[in-house]
């Protein structure tokens, strides 16, 4: 089956382990425990460079590159960030640059790869607009505003634009929120469910088992059914493989079709 990252991009490429964003519902913390990269979840928000990515001579791939996948762009990695993305250029890929942006990191983004714009893609995740909300999941990446802020730049600068609201976090704003974002979309808005909860969040607290269940109440079958048919004549708007698989869409056939 084509899911999460292989639904836009043919490679995945990340030039650091761990992300100082720390989200509650983080896969590539799981995934990073799993295979020995950090010791305990404590260390994942200590993010440590990987050279090899950073020093290797990255080919060109067949179809659109997802950068990065495990870990947000930050100050704390901007540097390798731009060396990874230079190099993927150098070799004529078309980049996808998927993150919870940082407003400056952004700006030096664009300013670095503005002649080379048409070959970039972001997705910026905006998962929600309530700042309780958003502090509660996503306790340490940076606040709705900057990231609609960084969304605007971008697409005030010429460069493809495209939202990522996985895991959708606030169903009764999100119409709202769509309508805020959309001015600035070039590109998608793509929506997909919180997956495999019981793995990825530590219910710890009887505040978390409360945010849990409302999350498992918002995206029951019949909501997203609901928030399916509200929005299925939007242009913008696409759906990630786990609501396609509620409401009977098909899944994609192959990597990196990104529709």
């Amino acid at each position: 089956m084509i899911r999460g990252t292989r639904e836009w991009a043919v490679a995945e490429i990340n030039c650091s382990v761990g992300c100082p964003h720390n989200c509650r519902y983080c896969y590539a913390r799981i995934a990073a425990l799993d295979k020995g990269l950090v010791s305990s979840a404590d260390d994942w928000p200590r993010m440590r460079i990987i050279d090899d990515a950073v020093q290797r001579r990255w080919p060109r791939y067949d179809g659109q590159v997802m950068f990065p996948t495990a870990h947000d762009i930050v100050e704390e990695n901007l540097v390798e960030a731009l060396v990874v993305i230079d190099r993927l250029m150098v070799a004529g890929n078309k980049i996808l640059i998927v993150s919870k942006p940082s407003l400056f990191c952004i700006e030096q983004i664009c300013d670095r790869f503005y002649p080379q714009r048409s070959r970039i893609l972001f997705r910026f995740t905006i998962t929600a607009r309530d700042e309780s909300i958003l502090t509660f999941w996503e306790p340490d990446a940076p606040a709705y505003r900057e990231r609609l802020d960084s969304l605007r730049l971008a697409f005030d600068k010429g460069f493809e634009t495209s939202v990522s609201i996985e895991p959708l976090l606030d169903l009764g704003d999100l119409e709202k929120m769509i309508g805020e974002l959309e001015p600035f979309v070039s590109h998608s808005i793509w929506i997909g469910k919180m997956n495999r909860i019981e793995e990825r969040v530590n219910v710890e607290s009887s505040e978390v088992l409360a945010e849990v269940e409302r999350i498992r109440s918002e995206q029951s079958d019949r909501n997203i059914a609901g928030l399916y048919e509200s929005l299925k004549t939007n242009p913008l708007i696409r759906w990630k493989e786990s609501i396609k698989q509620v409401v009977g869409l098909p899944l994609a056939a192959e990597s990196g079709l990104d529709i």
